[in-house]
C-alpha cells in the first residue's frame, strides 16, 4: 500500500504534462471527479493540484518538451536529490532535469533510467494526500524492455525489496517492490517485462504508470469513454488484486490503470 510517510524509495508525488491543460483537467475531473486548483506563482506553466475531496491527488502542467508524448511523472522521495542524481549517472541512467528547487518547497531532479523509463525523485515534506483510497493512486508500474536491468537499476537507487509473483495463465512473472527496511504490506508498485507491442507508444522504451483505485470499475470506465479516453485492456478480475482496467486518457498517449481492489469488493 502507499502511504503519505514518504519514506525513501516510496511513492510521493505524481503530475502529468498535458498538451492541452484544460482538456486534461476536464477529462480528469469527469472521470474522478478531481477538482483543479491553479498553483500560485505557477501560471506561466499553467501548473496546478488535482485534488479530491479537499485532499491533493497531483498535479498538472503544459507540456512543452518536443517530441515528448503527454504523459504522467511519478516522483520517489528522498533524502537527497544530489546524491539521487550522481547515483542515477554511474548506474548508466541519465539526469533528464538536474537537481532544482528550495528548503521551503522542496527539491527535484527528473530521470530516465537505463531502460529509457522516466521518472523523478523529490526531496521534501510535502506530497500526494490521497492515497490508497477511491480515486487516489493506489500503486505504481513500470513496464520495462529488461526487468532484470531495472531491478538492479532501482535496487541500487533505492533499496528496493523485490518479490515475485506469477501471474495466471502462464502470463509470465510479475515483480512486487517495497521500500527499504518497510514490511511487505507497505509494497508500492510492480515490475513487469513488456513485449514490443506493450511498449510500441514509446518506441520500445520503458515507461511508468500510475493504477488509480475507484469504487466501480465498470462506471469508472463508462465515464472514461463517455469523455474520449480509451479502454487498452480489460477490464478484468484478478485474483487477489481486484477488477482493473488499462486504459488511455482524452489525448490517446497518457495511460493509467484504474483498480477495484478486491479487498473492497463487496
Amino acid at each position: 500500500m502507499i502511504t503519505t510517510d514518504f519514506v525513501p524509495g516510496s511513492p510521493c508525488w505524481i503530475d502529468i504534462g498535458a498538451r492541452d491543460v484544460a482538456a486534461t483537467v476536464d477529462f480528469y475531473g469527469k472521470v474522478f471527479g478531481w477538482s483543479h486548483q491553479p498553483a500560485p506563482g505557477a501560471e506561466e506553466m499553467e501548473y496546478g493540484l488535482f485534488r479530491q475531496d479537499g485532499k491533493t491527488v497531483g498535479g498538472i502542467g503544459r507540456l512543452d518538451e518536443e517530441g515528448a508524448r503527454q504523459a504522467w511523472m511519478i516522483y520517489f522521495a528522498t533524502d537527497d536529490v544530489e546524491a539521487a542524481a550522481k547515483k542515477v549517472e554511474q548506474s548508466g541512467g541519465a539526469v533528464r532535469v538536474r537537481p532544482m528547487g528550495d528548503d521551503d518547497m522542496g527539491r527535484m531532479a527528473q530521470f530516465t533510467d537505463p531502460q529509457g523509463g522516466q521518472f523523478a525523485v523529490f526531496q521534501g515534506g510535502m506530497g500526494i494526500e490521497l492515497v490508497d483510497a477511491p480515486n487516489g493512486l493506489c500503486w505504481t508500474e513500470l513496464y520495462t524492455p529488461d526487468k532484470a536491468g531495472a531491478l538492479a537499476f532501482y535496487g541500487g537507487l533505492f533499496g528496493w525489496r523485490a518479490q515475485d509473483m506469477e501471474l495466471p495463465g502462464g502470463g509470465g512473472t510479475y515483480t512486487m517492490v517495497t521500500p527499504a527496511g518497510q514490511p511487505e504490506e507497505r509494497m508500492h508498485g510492480g515490475l513487469m517485462e513488456a513485449d514490443p507491442g506493450m511498449l510500441a507508444a514509446t518506441g520500445g522504451r520503458a515507461y511508468w504508470h500510475p493504477v488509480f483505485a475507484v469504487a466501480d470499475c465498470d462506471a469508472t470506465l463508462a465515464k472514461l469513454t463517455e469523455h474520449g479516453g480509451r479502454v487498452v485492456y480489460g477490464p478484468d478480475d484478478t485474483e487477489g488484486v481486484g477488477r482493473l482496467a488499462v486504459c488511455l486518457d482524452q489525448s490517446g498517449e497518457a495511460d493509467f490503470v484504474v483498480l477495484k481492489p478486491a479487498s473492497r469488493a463487496g
